[in-house]
């Protein structure tokens, strides 16, 4: 199966570590894939949940997913500053169907002043017994959490600036290039 090509749409879903489908988010653009990483955009998507529940994402935002790093990010494209959510999460996979990880509970928030909130510890708890999530993962979520945290504080990958300006300015010209309409 070829892998979805620059300004080309992909769907994403996530799963829980007993392989439940979590969450499905229709049409992500590619804004550059390699064999290691997607970095994708997408902009007022239809999120479904595990439940049923359907809703739109509220602004544009640039998705970072990594074959090596136990977590992926989102940078929430706000007019009142950006803000990043960080899964801690299986590397994914990319098959026909869609870009697939295990979602492993513990998030970071990071708002535009910088301030941190740690998010859903006591879900990740409750999941690792329910689950029974072997000694391997939490190893390697709690050491791919210290990365991700050394990330954030040293503004590296998806959190420096530049980063946001070059994939922001690279979706638009993809937009163009293919004609769709921006909802932003």
């Amino acid at each position: 199966m070829d892998s979805p090509k620059e300004g080309e749409f992909f769907t994403i879903k996530s799963y829980k570590h007993n392989g439940k489908l979590h969450r499905i988010w229709q049409e992500s653009m590619v804004l550059k894939i390699n064999d290691y990483s997607l970095i994708g955009f997408n902009d007022h998507t239809l999120v479904i949940e595990s439940n049923g529940r359907r809703w739109v994402t509220h602004e544009p935002a640039i998705l970072y997913f990594h074959k090596k790093y136990w977590f992926n990010v989102i940078v929430m494209l706000r007019k009142s500053g950006n803000s990043y959510y960080c899964n801690l999460a299986s590397p994914y996979v990319l098959d026909k169907e869609a870009l697939k990880y295990i979602d492993y509970d513990l998030d970071i928030k990071m708002f535009p002043n910088k301030e941190k909130l740690f998010l859903d510890v006591d879900e990740y708890e409750e999941h690792r017994k329910e689950m029974h999530y072997p000694w391997e993962v939490e190893f390697i979520l709690k050491e791919h959490l210290k990365i991700l945290v050394d990330w954030i504080e040293n503004q590296k990958g998806p959190f420096s600036d530049g980063y946001i300006k070059i994939w922001r300015k690279r979706y638009e010209h993809l937009k163009k290039r293919i004609g769709r309409k921006s909802k932003t």
